[in-house]
């Protein structure tokens, strides 16, 4: 194995480039993005008065396996002393909302949420947990959430709690979002203990072994829920980037679309619009649809595979206040499909990471994040949507849910566009269906990043690492 083109600069294309130069096996890796800048959803504005806004991901967890490999992976890059962790104790932890009939409730914690019913739920949150240990298991090879939830938990916690998360998490419906897919571990929690209150407390299946170096050790013993970094979190892929370009063994290109990918004698040759490389393998860390659209029609099957994995759009307001003007204190609030379909939910940014408002004077920082699986049924289609129509949007739900009756003082609308790939039912058969087609036909191919296994930031940069691991390179 001598080269290796990386196709798509997020940090799936960065994660595997940084896993691959460093193995001796790799003699070359090129970094081929189409844009003009690297770090893909992982975006952040940084005002000049100190201000930090994020307008992808604004808080990584460090939990599991995943989490404490990109911990390990933080550490290595230097940024150690940026890290802005958030402990299970603090006050955006414990308190997070969800607004349903028109009011804000907060979602039930601690022994008293469990033992007493807490608004907006009729039943203490422990009746449902120990009542569920008596549900039979599901007889289905896969399950939309809603229907898992229902099935496990009862109709309420599905209709409320679970459909905001997954608004939250996925910007999706949980009424098609396959459980298998979208929440692996308590899908094995059901399967191989017949419950998920018992999946939780005897372990659900084999996990990956990834030791914790010095920080991830820091994030257990201090409890971290979250962390981000003191520049925002675009921090990381610009990290990456720079030790990359420091390796001497990555080529990068921004700007640099591919047209076409075809299988050449020792590999594959690359179409750019200004020429053509060769590569013995690679790794696509595109959108499926993207990878959909510049692979040969021998490839048809793996095409249409691909192309059957949605994505929904997103868009992010960020707003500051000026002033101390949350009548609550927490991470923030969702809404279920039922309350308001455009709306997904309100980040109170300023209470995770108040070391991101500007330094002089009081001001509270919010994120609006709106449409997603409704995008066009309430927006229309994204390129008709105005950024005044999704401002005026915005403000609205922060002056109805919270009362807020001020203007922003300062705001910016992004529209991310096909954002957030959807797993929906059989999710799990079409990436194992492509990923046999590729066996199959012996192409030097890997397929990494959110369309296929998690769509979180660790589970990105953890499958950036598996397809490095694969090629013998970590």
């Amino acid at each position: 194995m001598t080269t290796v083109a990386v196709l798509g600069g997020g940090i799936g294309g960065l994660a595997a480039s940084y896993y691959l130069c460093k193995s001796p096996q790799v003699t070359k890796v090129i970094l081929l993005e189409s844009s003009s800048r690297f770090g893909g959803w992982l975006w952040s504005t940084r005002r000049s008065d100190g201000a930090v806004f994020e307008h992808g991901p604004r808080g990584i967890r460090p939990a599991g396996a995943v989490g404490r490999n990109t911990l390990n992976m933080v550490e290595d890059l230097g940024l150690g002393g940026e890290i802005l962790p958030v402990t299970y104790t603090h006050v955006a932890s414990k308190n997070r909302y969800v607004y349903v009939n028109r009011q804000l409730h907060r979602m039930p914690s601690g022994l008293s949420g469990l033992l007493r019913p807490v608004p907006p739920f009729s039943r203490p949150l422990l009746l449902s947990l120990a009542t569920e240990i008596l549900v039979k298991k599901g007889k289905e090879d896969d399950e939309s959430i809603h229907s898992f939830v229902s099935r496990r938990l009862g109709k309420e916690l599905a209709d409320i709690a679970v459909d905001s998360l997954c608004r939250g998490v996925f910007a999706g419906d949980c009424r098609k979002l396959s459980m298998r897919s979208c929440f692996p571990l308590l899908y094995d929690a059901e399967q191989r203990r017949g419950s998920l209150t018992l999946g939780m407390l005897l372990g659900s299946g084999p996990a990956p072994v990834v030791p914790p170096g010095p920080l991830a050790q820091r994030s257990i013993q201090e409890s971290w829920a979250q962390w981000s970094l003191s520049r925002g979190l675009e921090s990381l892929p610009e990290s990456i980037t720079e030790y990359l370009q420091q390796s001497g063994r990555v080529q990068l290109h921004r700007e640099a679309a591919v047209q076409q990918i075809s299988p050449s004698a020792s590999g594959w040759k690359i179409s750019l619009e200004d020429g053509v490389m060769s590569a013995d393998h690679i790794i696509s860390a595109l959108p499926a649809k993207a990878l959909s659209s510049i692979l040969p029609s021998s490839c048809q099957p793996l095409i249409q595979l691909l192309q059957d994995i949605s994505t929904v759009t997103v868009a992010v307001v960020n707003l500051e206040y000026e002033g101390s003007v949350l009548p609550v204190a927490g991470f923030g609030h969702l809404l279920p499909s039922s309350e308001d379909r455009g709306v997904l939910g309100v980040v109170y940014d300023s209470v995770p990471f108040p070391q991101h408002n500007r330094p002089d004077g009081e001001t509270t920082r919010l994120t609006v994040m709106m449409g997603g699986a409704w995008f066009q049924e309430v927006f229309g289609a994204p390129e008709a949507a105005t950024e005044e129509r999704l401002l005026a949007r915005a403000t609205e739900a922060v002056r109805s849910h919270l009362g807020v009756s001020t203007a922003p003082s300062w705001s910016r609308v992004t529209l991310q566009r096909d954002c957030i790939p959807q797993y929906y039912l059989g999710h799990h058969r079409r990436v194992e269906s492509m990923r046999r087609f590729i066996r199959e036909k012996s192409l030097s191919l890997s397929v990494i990043g959110a369309s296929y296994d998690g769509v979180s930031v660790n589970d990105v940069i953890f499958s950036g690492r598996t397809a490095a691991e694969e090629l013998g390179a970590v």
